[in-house]
């Protein structure tokens, strides 16, 4: 069943559209991806689901209850990352957990979070001691420690190095085993592609395309990408002719060509035809980067890049109802 509910969210800031009639549902126990390049209005959407911005049309449902109305409320059913969040530099791992678990009525048990997350040695460590991958996971325990039946990430691996990265999606995977739902939203295509049961790919304010991953990647014009290195020129208009290949590039001495598997079967005559031999051959299906190009016409955002979404300071529910 849905546990989160979007439909025909819009969201507009000094008369521009940054959410244009986005609609989703997540469904409990999945993690669910919500993925676009930067600026896209991924963030605004997730924080009108958190009850931190208030929608200007359309509606938004977490376990039945309204963010905006009933946010005391929701507050016991969803915990949140933040995309840009610190806490004092000289508060202690131990001394924010003990904090933030009495913000809650029935709290979860903080010493089996830090256990879950590999914090036991740096109970002691303030926070700006602390590595960029151990706030991260500090950040992800503040999150459930009030035991939500949602949790939302938003960016959670930016700025980390790959090892950091695949420990932290190690944990994202975890905690949606011990039964709670994970809005996820990143502009990592692996990482989308690596954890998400379903993905929202959110272009210009709007839902360009919901599936799953693979559903994701088998609309792409080009299903598979051939890269080899020819042991003498190919004339490039032979390589044009070549029946479903969508493009043709160039990278120094090699070749790369995003086409189908009839593409497949005629590069392989096309070679044996000139007895020209295929160094580091090498054949794979396309990436949900592939997808993202064709959904949205630009590349995948640079994995360096942090979010620059929607130039608009976030608000609390009340704030923002008094400034509209």
């Amino acid at each position: 069943m849905a546990i989160v509910e979007v439909k025909d969210l819009r969201k507009a800031y000094g008369g521009r559209n940054v959410v244009d009639g986005v609609s989703f549902t997540v469904e409990e126990g999945e993690i669910f991806g919500i993925l676009g390049s930067n600026g896209a209005g991924k963030t605004t959407t997730v924080e009108c689901v958190e009850g931190l911005r208030v929608p200007d049309s359309g509606t938004v449902s977490v376990a039945g209850l309204d963010p905006v109305r009933d946010h005391d409320r929701l507050t016991t059913v969803l915990g949140a990352q933040l995309q840009q969040s610190e806490l004092q530099p000289k508060i202690t791992v131990r001394e924010a957990l003990e904090q933030y678990t009495k913000f809650y009525e029935h709290p979860a048990d903080w010493r089996a979070l830090v256990g879950r997350l590999g914090l036991e040695e740096k109970l002691t460590t303030r926070f700006a001691a602390l590595s960029g991958g151990q706030r991260q996971r500090l950040s992800i325990a503040l999150a459930l420690i009030g035991n939500p039946r949602v949790v939302v990430l938003d960016e959670l691996t930016t700025g980390l190095d790959p090892r950091a990265r695949r420990d932290t999606w190690q944990l994202i995977e975890e905690v949606r085993d011990s039964g709670v739902t994970v809005l996820l939203v990143t502009h990592f295509m692996e990482e989308a592609q690596r954890l998400c049961d379903r993905i929202a790919v959110i272009d210009q304010g709007r839902v360009a395309a919901l599936d799953t991953p693979a559903g994701l990647v088998s609309r792409s014009t080009a299903s598979t990408v051939i890269s080899f290195t020819p042991s003498q020129p190919l004339d490039q208009d032979e390589l044009d002719r070549l029946p479903q290949a969508v493009s043709i590039e160039r990278r120094a001495d090699r070749i790369v060509i995003n086409g189908t598997d009839e593409t497949v079967d005629a590069v392989v005559s096309l070679l044996a035809r000139h007895r020209i031999t295929a160094a580091r051959l090498r054949v794979s299906d396309a990436t949900l980067d592939d997808a993202f190009l064709d959904l949205t016409g630009s590349a995948a955002p640079d994995a360096a890049d942090a979010e620059a979404d929607e130039h608009a300071p976030a608000h609390t529910p009340a704030h923002e109802e008094r400034t509209r």
